[in-house]
């Protein structure tokens, strides 16, 4: 035997659907109001996948620039390659700790402690004039303050200011190594900025080196550089036209800085996301059907009783 009020509740829930078959306008109705809370979940969802995807393709299209140091305690020793004109070396020296001593003769030749390398090549510009170029190789030992310290001896000009021209690139045993060292100059003035060192002043070069990763894979190399000028005190007797230069090189710190543009985006994270919009969608449209469908029996309760008490009455 079933309790009472188990008998209860299965006879109304067969009383509400023989009412439900018998009044179709609340089904029709109960239909519209799970249509309008299904259209109240699914348009949120919809533009938030919209702008899921819009970011998505957004950092593809402006990848997120990043900067990474790498510290090393010896360089590659670069190529500085100078163009004296008319100037002559009178001495090149390797020097540590940022200790230059007192110099001896200035304006006369000196030791050249230097591995150098004289070459001749055409100008990659014009295709026409010759080129000299003084190759030497610089410092590597940044630990110690390696530094290379050169003067330059120009006798005569006719021009109003005196400079010597000279560019960095990344590996002087490239050049050494490199079985065509014309074609290697010449792409090395195409490739780099060339600066300037005046006369009757010390100029004290600080080289930092910076490593850009392109899209494609390769690497490109670039210098920067800090100079500091200092005057040169000239004690000699000497003719007007006269004119000494002197320059060091050394490394600013041990950091290599390199710099690559990533994509953030990732597919994997979109995928993810989309995957869990569409599963609260689903939870949220299916929650709102099963409220609708309580909902309607609630009403369906409510009017029976009420056509109950109207039969009590009459």
């Amino acid at each position: 035997m079933l309790r009472p009020e188990i008998s209860a509740s299965y006879q109304e829930l067969s009383e509400d659907v023989e009412r439900g078959s018998e009044n179709p306008t609340d089904e029709r109705g109960g239909e519209m109001e799970v249509h309008e809370d299904a259209s109240s979940v699914i348009l949120p969802a919809v533009f938030l996948v919209y702008q899921t995807i819009s970011d998505f393709r957004e950092k593809l299209k402006h990848p997120v620039m990043s900067v990474s140091y790498k510290e090393v305690s010896l360089y590659d020793a670069p190529g500085i390659a100078f163009y004296p004109g008319k100037a002559r070396l009178l001495s090149c020296k390797h020097h540590y700790y940022d200790h230059i001593p007192p110099l001896i003769n200035p304006g006369q030749p000196g030791d050249i402690e230097c591995t150098t390398q004289r070459i001749n090549y055409t100008d990659p510009f014009t295709n026409q004039s010759m080129k000299y170029a003084l190759v030497v190789q610089g410092p590597r030992d940044v630990k110690k303050k390696e530094l290379v310290f050169l003067q330059f001896h120009l006798n005569g000009t006719d021009q109003d200011f005196s400079a010597i021209d000279y560019l960095l690139f990344s590996s002087f045993q490239e050049f050494i190594n490199s079985p065509e060292k014309a074609e290697f100059m010449k792409d090395c003035e195409s490739s780099y900025s060339s600066w300037k060192f005046s006369g009757g002043f010390r100029t004290w070069v600080k080289m930092s080196l910076v490593k850009t990763k392109e899209e494609d894979g390769s690497e490109t190399v670039e210098f920067k550089q800090e100079t500091s000028v200092v005057n040169y005190i000239d004690q000699r007797t000497k003719p007007r036209s006269d004119q000494l230069f002197f320059v060091v090189f050394e490394w600013k710190d041990p950091f290599i800085q390199t710099v690559q543009d990533i994509v953030t985006a990732n597919p994997w994270n979109m995928i993810a996301l989309l995957c869990g919009i569409f599963l609260a969608l689903f939870k949220a449209a299916d929650f709102a059907k099963l409220s609708v469908k309580w909902m309607i029996k609630i009403r369906k309760r409510h009017l029976k009783r009420s056509h109950q008490v109207r039969n009590h009455i009459n």
